[in-house]
């Protein structure tokens, strides 16, 4: 069975070229022209699906063939556009640009084979005029596979300048579709981590991302843009689907999951998971609600911002006694990034949960880049052994108290009552080395690590088989 989608590709020659700008403008146009449109993004990117989101009505969804594999990017990517009339999928950095040292592997291009889809290439002409040409040129022949099938000019000066550059592009066989103007920037502030996530500023977002909308209506060719979209092949993969256990825990445990401001990153297929495995999905908000869910057997925390909001999450003590008592009872916890900050005795001097002998503070340094992951050990999330491939991104760093784990290679080492580490781990990049990472004590399982559980739906099968028979908060 094959499946026919109309779907695009916005990538760009590298960062700074208005994919951003042009892929959530497309989603929003779309979808104010009527059209059901499916948001996605390539790479392990958390925020600018928030901006999809808001864009579309629909989840936003990453496509990661380092985390996922590349067999795994089509089915997810059909069972994410389910139900879509268009599929609009924004690139990570520069067409070609992938996991270090791995040719293609997790790049845009990759990504646009694997979905058969046409790729609209943004270009930032604020600088040339005829040597546009040879840049499209050498982009659209560099990969016969990849089809470069249409171009959206950003920062154009003037008419004069777009006279120029459409000349020059006339000779190179890939069609204009777009011409953006210059124009000041469109409010969407940036911090250490990149954009400000939506969940913290919805009201000014909701008007950027209506004025990008806008900016690409007035700009593109919204018809040509809908019929290459229409020109992909049908896709011969069947769509995802989480996979559903032979047996299931009786009662449905409930998993409460954190939202909110503070904790913003997540991957939409880790709720479907966790239901499919048998587990009622209860988001809370660690900001503003003062206990957990009714009935919680078991608690996901995921990335984002804790930092931020340090203060406010600390004000909220009856949350975090619960969090502590919850961990205490050996009820399964699993943390992600902000979720290891959150468990911590302190944060930036701020005291948070403590159920982890550790502090936690903000630094200089940005820790970021993909890596292989080993569990070191038996925890709720992984038997020992169990291989999974992960990205770290963040500016904070976590020093062990007396009860924390071992550092270094010393990947078995479990001394009287401390902390296991969580995962060894295979930098890839510039700094290539092995390390493990992370706590592991009793139900908790708390890392820097961000893993993608479709890769591995054993990992959501596992924790909440661990909420049976827990105690509820």
């Amino acid at each position: 069975m094959s499946t026919a989608l109309p779907r695009l590709v916005v990538a760009a020659p590298s960062s700074g070229s208005g994919k951003t700008t042009v892929a959530t403008g497309l989603m929003a146009a779309f979808t104010a022209a009527g059209l059901e449109v499916s948001p996605h993004k390539v790479g392990p990117d958390y925020i600018d699906p928030g901006y999809h989101a808001l864009a579309t009505g629909r989840p936003g969804r990453n496509l990661d063939a380092y985390l996922c594999g590349p067999d795994l990017v089509a089915p997810l990517f059909l069972h994410g556009a389910a139900g879509a009339d268009v599929a609009v999928v924004e690139g990570v950095m520069g067409l070609y640009d992938g996991a270090a040292g791995l040719g293609e592997l997790s790049s845009t291009a990759q990504v646009a084979k694997l979905l058969r889809a046409p790729v609209v290439l943004v270009v930032d002409a604020s600088s040339q005029s005829r040597s546009v040409a040879a840049l499209v040129h050498g982009f659209a022949s560099w990969d016969p596979e990849v089809r470069v099938a249409g171009v959206i000019l950003n920062k154009v000066a003037s008419d004069r300048h777009e006279e120029l550059l459409r000349e020059a592009l006339d000779a190179c066989g890939v069609p204009v579709l777009g011409v953006l103007r210059r124009a000041p920037l469109v409010r969407t502030p940036s911090r250490h981590l990149g954009l400000v996530p939506v969940a913290e500023r919805r009201a000014e977002a909701t008007g950027a991302v209506a004025e990008l909308a806008q900016r690409v209506r007035s700009g593109c060719d919204l018809g040509a843009l809908l019929a290459l979209a229409h020109s992909s092949p049908p896709l011969p993969q069947e769509p995802w689907a989480p996979p559903v256990p032979a047996s299931r825990p009786s009662g449905r445990p409930v998993v409460a999951v954190a939202g909110g401001a503070a904790f913003t990153f997540s991957y939409a297929e880790h709720a479907e998971l966790l239901r499919a495995a048998g587990a009622d999905v209860a988001v809370f908000d660690p900001l503003r609600d003062t206990a957990l869910p009714p009935g919680t057997a078991g608690l996901v925390l995921g990335g984002g911002f804790p930092e931020v909001y340090a203060p406010e999450l600390s004000a909220n003590e009856p949350l975090r006694r619960e969090v502590a008592k919850l961990a205490a009872s050996g009820a399964p916890v699993a943390a992600e990034c902000a979720g290891l900050l959150y468990l911590a005795r302190e944060l930036d001097g701020e005291p948070m949960c403590g159920v982890l002998d550790a502090t936690a503070r903000m630094t200089e340094r940005l820790t970021l880049g993909y890596r292989d992951a080993v569990a070191v050990g038996d925890s709720v999330l992984a038997a020992a052994g169990t291989r999974m491939r992960g990205h770290e991104f963040h500016r904070t760093a976590v020093d062990p108290g007396a009860g924390g784990p071992e550092t270094g290679e010393q990947e078995n080492a479990k001394p009287g009552n401390r902390a296991a580490p969580a995962w060894g781990l295979t930098s890839r990049g510039s700094r290539p080395g092995r390390r493990v990472e992370g706590f592991v004590k009793n139900g908790v399982h708390a890392s820097y690590l961000h893993v993608h559980w479709a890769a591995e739906p054993s990992v959501a099968r596992r924790f909440v088989g661990s909420c049976v028979g827990g105690c509820a908060a």
